[in-house]
């Protein structure tokens, strides 16, 4: 190969890497059979390549790190809330656990289901600033200023999450979680297509779990009798479909403990 044809390669090659395109045409020409200068500045320049993509390598595992660390964070927030209400104590845990199974059954793709499963683990960390009159409330009837306390906690909850930009869409499935389809849930009053499907999934597995719960004023129902319930909300609150989909899921998997 001439001299000239060789630097030409050559710096076609470096202009790739430039631009960010790794090729490995510039260890190609390394080889004996180009000029000194060529195969010198050939080596120098696949070095320079290997350590950038070694430093992009550790800036992706380091950026794994902290959104692993971040998310560990608002879930321990969320976990938290045990410590204030009994009834909420483990309840992110199991809505996130029938929310994935959910998912899965209607065949969504596996990172979907993934953030589909965390907005359930997450759903009702706007509740952490609920004041202790909320917590405490077992017998007394809750009056306006305590209903719009309790419908603030998706607001709540989207403003807490909507900077962690990893989480993507859970944080609307989050947000959306007490839409209803006919347009009277809360706090947007989305209707039909407006509300994303993770959002919908996560209205029927958390309206399952809220029923089949023991709480200090209620005693839980069975599943067959949640299931039932949800049949007549099928349409109106709730998405038939998944529905549906959900008593199949139940019926063959059982209940979450």
């Amino acid at each position: 190969m001439t001299p000239l044809k060789g630097q030409e390669r050559l710096l076609r090659a470096i202009k790739e890497v430039a631009a960010g395109n790794y090729s490995e045409d510039i260890f190609d020409m390394t080889g004996p059979e180009y000029p000194d200068e060529v195969r010198e500045l050939a080596e120098a320049v696949g070095l320079m390549m290997v350590k950038i993509e070694a430093r992009e390598y550790h800036l992706e595992q380091l950026n794994e790190a902290i959104k692993a660390n971040s998310l560990n964070t608002v879930t321990a927030i969320a976990d938290a809330l045990g410590a204030r209400d009994d009834y909420t104590e483990g309840h992110g845990e199991r809505v996130g656990a029938y929310a994935e199974r959910l998912a899965r059954r209607i065949n969504l793709p596996d990172d979907e289901v993934e953030r589909i499963r965390v907005a359930g683990v997450l759903h009702d960390i706007g509740k952490i600033g609920f004041s202790d009159r909320i917590f405490s409330n077992e017998d007394t009837r809750i009056n306006e200023d305590m209903l719009l306390e309790i419908r603030s906690h998706p607001q709540w909850g989207y403003d807490i999450l909507k900077n962690l930009e990893f989480l993507g869409p859970a944080v609307e499935y989050m947000y959306c979680h007490h839409e209803r389809l006919d347009g009277k849930g809360y706090p947007r009053g989305l209707t039909e297509d407006e509300i994303p499907t993770g959002a919908r999934i996560l209205a029927v597995v958390d309206c399952f779990d809220a029923m089949t719960t023991n709480r200090p004023y209620q005693q839980g129902k069975t599943p067959q009798e949640a299931l039932a319930i949800l049949g007549t909300l099928a349409g109106t609150a709730l998405d038939a479909d998944l529905v549906d989909a959900f008593i199949e899921e139940i019926d063959s998997g059982g209940m979450e403990e």
